[in-house]
């Protein structure tokens, strides 16, 4: 079989795959270190082909987009905006700007306006709009200018939309560094627990290594042809772990039950090997006697070499059918997440793209890892797979019957159809939020309440009559010249009809190139909101002069687009990947069932994670136990990035325990006693992966961004649900009800599946056979 060879060439030519994989990580490591600077600075969530982003377009021509990119506010406790004093210092932080870093700067004692003035007279901003037509470009401008604007004996914060970028990007990144500080040792914790020996415990941690350093190439030469964000490298961080885990755990474990079963146990003693031992013990014992010292070396007898050979011979055998078996359902599992990632490129916004790339290369480089380097160190672990074993931790040997698990499935099957109903209902009832979903996009109210952006936020809409920042501007594309008297007069008309629309307060004409006009309104409402985008919507539906067109730009324009595009994009995602889960899992169990039983099963532990971050996030439930302010919506990013992510693991954790009871199904044709022992041999792997994982994602819960903690507390519920209620008690009631129906297809596809499937490894049969004694085995083994 294919995943055998595989596994036998990676053993006999460990050498080789050590020294490839040790170069890569060298040569990988240093060159794909440069992957952030290819990488965009912004998060791009916009839609790029949106109206909003055809109008910025237009805007960014000589025309301009005529928006505060930058407010920046200055305080005195002491001194109000008439004195000369802060009169001094506000204009001298003006002067020392380059007139290169900005189209246009405004000020209270530039225009007199008192709009520019707080109501107890000691604040006032200055407004200023940067050049670049994208993110990255403005954001650099607003590092340069930052140290120049400081005002001696003023008070200064930095607000605008520039500022919310940049300092959500900086907390973000300390943030995320100290959320791996912290998880990382729990992480190392929790290896050692799980595998119970020092050397088990590093083979995962080797495998995330080439994970992280073969993604940050991929991200590097795909970052060097599309635009991608540096967002993709946190999802590096997190799925790299995760896989990395999840695969090694699952080979790890099957490799210690082959030796167990009846390979080589741990005092060295050889048990009754499989047929097909003895063609892998002849070149064993041929390398031994090559390896054995000069003929005259009396301590070294044919019996010696013999053991050594068949010991050297069952540790091969076990990593092979440890890859025959638990590899294959690596690469079936990583087939399935990778194009459930991979579905993110429906979405044509650069993060959801960047997740997609990050995500596919991701778990291209987990499973190659995982059937190719993971055998190798197998191989020379061999029984010392279980040395250094952490001393409080146990290992106890008892029949599947007493296993919590396996007692637990089988009284889940006495009653399955209460527990599916029971299930699904308290699922579906959980998932219920959902319904009630405002959906938005990060801005300063992901940052923490004491954030310079939060704070000239607030009191622009407390202190002050107007907020330069609340802009939507409307670009008019005239079919003549709009500097026209006859022009004018239309345009007059239209942004008095645009004015009278509730929720806009300002609409006048404030500039005309060519055929282009630019119309900007003013508003007061929040701009993340449902209510402001419904004054998009009748804006929109408001009629241009004749022959014209309107594009509306600026964030509430720019947040109903993107939720156009995610709405639009979202049942292609759900349909390659329903599609994809389908057609994969038939290949690799011959059902037509069981694929429409995993993506339900699926979707339901989903729903119940998204209903909780509503519940939490919208709502406030639990807001002050964690740390934030609810906002009253949701990023609508989130849910989709999680969706892919927790589905794409939920799939791994499916294919993990299917592939289980498959394996006692062939043997015994007993559809309960399979799922049982299926579900106890995979029961402690899932809850193990999920647990390793919750970890590392549990980290961002405490984070100060908001939209980190929804990361956190979105992919720990997943998680959590699919882990232990889906997968302990949902899975085996369902099969129960199924029965061997589970593994039905129609005829003509049966037949098709027998010639060109892929189908589980066949078990051998174990003859009766002498046990041969070999002396420190668990030392000489290569």
């Amino acid at each position: 079989m294919m995943f055998a060879t595989i596994g036998r060439f990676a053993v006999r030519r460990r050498t080789w795959v050590f020294v490839a994989a040790i170069l890569f990580v060298v040569l990988g490591g240093f060159w794909g270190s440069g992957a952030g600077g290819v990488l965009g600075g912004g998060a791009g969530l916009d839609h790029p082909h949106g109206e909003s982003a055809q109008a910025n377009r237009l805007l960014a021509g000589t025309l301009g987009r005529h928006v505060a990119d930058v407010v920046v506010m200055y305080e005195s406790d002491t001194m109000s905006v008439d004195d000369p004093r802060f009169r001094r210092q506000v204009e001298q932080a003006v002067a020392r700007l380059l007139r290169d870093s900005y189209e246009w700067v405004e000020s209270y004692y530039s225009t007199g306006s008192a709009d520019f003035v707080s109501h107890d007279r000691h604040k006032t901003y200055v407004a200023l709009q940067l050049p670049g037509a994208v993110e990255e470009e403005q954001g650099a401008v607003h590092d340069r200018i930052l140290p120049l604007l400081d005002a001696p004996g003023l008070t200064e914060r930095f607000g605008g939309l520039t500022a919310v970028g940049r300092q959500f990007n900086t907390i973000s990144d300390r943030d995320l560094a100290t959320a791996e500080l912290l998880s990382f040792p729990l992480l190392i914790i929790l290896l050692l627990v799980v595998f119970r020996s020092l050397v088990a415990a590093a083979l995962p941690l080797a495998i995330a290594v080439l994970v992280a350093v073969g993604s940050l190439v991929v991200l590097r030469i795909v970052g060097g042809l599309v635009d991608l964000s540096t967002a993709a490298i946190n999802v590096v961080v997190i799925l790299g772990l995760g896989l990395a885990t999840d695969y090694a755990l699952l080979i790890v474990n099957r490799f210690r039950e082959e030796l167990a079963v009846g390979r080589v146990d741990e005092n060295g003693v050889v048990r009754p090997a499989a047929a097909g031992d003895a063609a892998a013990r002849a070149p064993a014992i041929e390398n031994a006697a090559a390896r054995a010292p000069e003929a005259g070396d009396a301590a070294v007898s044919g019996t010696a070499i013999e053991n050594d050979a068949v010991h050297a011979a069952a540790i091969e055998n076990a990593v092979v059918r440890a890859i025959a078996t638990a590899g294959r359902t690596v690469a079936v599992s990583g087939i399935t997440v990778a194009v459930t990632l991979g579905g993110l490129l429906v979405f044509p916004s650069r993060f959801l793209t960047s997740l997609a790339y990050a995500g596919v290369s991701v778990v291209l480089f987990a499973v190659i890892s995982a059937l190719t380097v993971l055998p190798a160190l197998l191989r020379v672990a061999g029984h010392r797979i279980d040395a250094l074993r952490v001393p409080l931790v146990g290992r106890r040997r008892t029949r599947p019957e007493g296993r919590r698990w396996y007692r637990t499935a089988h009284a889940v099957m006495r009653r399955p159809v209460t527990v599916v109903l029971g299930i699904t209902l308290a699922l579906g009832a959980l998932g219920t939020p959902l319904l009630g979903a405002v959906w938005s996009r990060p801005a300063e109210w992901a940052l923490p309440a004491d954030t310079d952006s939060v704070i000239v936020t607030r009191q622009l809409a407390e202190e002050f009559p107007y907020d330069p920042t609340k802009v939507i501007s409307t670009v008019v594309r005239m079919p003549g010249p709009a500097g026209t008297p006859e022009a004018k007069a239309q345009l007059d008309a239209f942004a008095q009809r645009l004015g009278r629309i509730d929720g806009v307060e300002r609409a006048r004409v404030t500039g005309t190139e060519g055929d282009l006009a630019r119309i900007t309104l003013g508003y007061s409402l929040s701009p993340y909101g449902q209510e402001i985008r419904d004054v998009v919507a009748k804006l929109r539906a408001e009629p241009p002069p004749p022959g014209a067109t309107a594009l509306f730009a600026n964030r509430p324009a720019a947040i109903a687009d993107m939720l156009a595009m995610i709405g639009d994009g979202l049942p292609w995602m759900l349909l390659i990947t329903s599609v994809v889960t389908f057609v994969v899992l038939f290949l690799a169990f011959g059902s037509v069932t069981l694929p429409l039983k995993t993506v339900l099963t699926n979707l339901l532990s989903l729903s119940a994670a998204f209903g909780a971050m509503v519940l939490i996030f919208q709502d406030g439930f639990l807001s002050g136990l964690l740390g934030f302010t609810a906002p009253g919506f949701i990023d609508a990013n989130m849910p989709v990035m999680i969706a892919a992510i927790a589905f794409g693991l939920a799939m791994d954790y499916e294919v993990f325990m299917l592939a289980r009871i498959r394996e006692h199904y062939l043997a015994s044709r007993d559809p309960v006693e399979s799922v049982a022992v299926g579900v106890q041999h995979t029961a402690r792997i899932v809850t193990a992966a999920a647990l390793l994982l919750g970890v590392v994602v549990g980290a961002f819960v405490i984070t100060n961004v908001t939209v980190l903690k929804m990361i956190g507390v979105g992919l720990v519920v997943a998680l959590v649900v699919d882990a232990t209620i889906v997968r302990g008690l949902l899975v085996p009631a369902s099969m129960k009800l199924l029965g061997p129906w589970a593994w039905w297809a129609p005829r003509p596809l049966a037949r098709w599946w027998d010639r060109h499937g892929l189908p589980e490894p066949e078990q051998p049969t174990m003859p009766v056979a002498a046990p041969v004694s070999v002396p420190d085995a668990g030392r000489r083994s290569r």
